[in-house]
């Protein structure tokens, strides 16, 4: 069930954002994740009517067989503007709508976009993980900050360490030999093998994992009747 450990105002400025993320970055832990995985989820956002209305959704999947088990989708107006480095304000609060529709809870929440892969170290898999205290992951299409360290293998399961100012804030992972690589990074209460491990066991014959599959689906898509 959706609990909020933590909680801030969302309607802020910019500059208020940043603040919020400065204050919550502190609370990030980065732990051995030991629970059992029945199931896990998908984030993602997509937007309707030229960025008027914010579409959340989130797929739940069974951990073993990677089907579907649940899903939401929840439609907001958008409040917060678009700005690099504070999506999570302007998508999170339809997120939270999804994820409180939902009658199977995930043990483990995949978003589709970064985690501490980010320039405060809050990326929207941090942000929600923080506000739930869920295990969360960040898996992101494309890089928003840091550099490779290193050559990455053209084949699945190669990662080189992706590093900001000396200090390794996620993966670039290999999901699939010949595709572009995903930007993986801790969330929240799991450490980043425990994220890589947990994207490429959802990864099947794509380059995304089943869990951003699904929920891209399902907010990018035709709408449910």
């Amino acid at each position: 069930m959706l609990r909020l450990i933590s909680r801030h105002a969302w309607d802020v400025t910019p500059a208020q954002a940043r603040e919020i993320q400065n204050e919550l970055r502190v609370l990030v832990r980065i732990e051995a994740f030991a629970g059992d995985v029945r199931h896990v989820a998908g984030v993602d956002v997509g937007f309707e009517s030229n960025g008027s209305v914010t579409r959340a959704a989130v797929a739940v999947l069974d951990a073993a067989t990677l089907a579907l088990a649940d899903s939401a989708i929840a439609r907001l107006p958008t409040a917060f503007p678009y700005v690099p480095g504070l999506l999570s304000f302007r998508e999170i609060p339809a997120v939270l709508d999804a994820l409180g529709k939902l009658t199977t809870w995930p043990d483990l929440i995949l978003c589709d976009g970064q985690g501490m892969a980010h320039p405060r170290r809050l990326g929207i898999a941090s942000h929600l993980g923080v506000l739930l205290d869920a295990p969360t992951i960040g898996v992101a299409k494309s890089r928003l900050v840091g550099q490779p360290d290193g050559e990455l293998a053209n084949e699945k399961g190669a990662w080189v360490p992706l590093v900001d100012k000396g200090e390794t804030i996620g993966a670039v992972l290999r999901s699939r030999v010949g595709v572009a690589p995903l930007f993986v990074s801790v969330g929240h209460r799991v450490t980043l093998d425990d994220a890589i491990r947990w994207t490429l066991r959802c990864t099947t014959r794509y380059r995304l994992p089943e869990t951003t599959r699904w929920a891209h689906r399902l907010a990018s898509g035709p709408l449910p009747p």
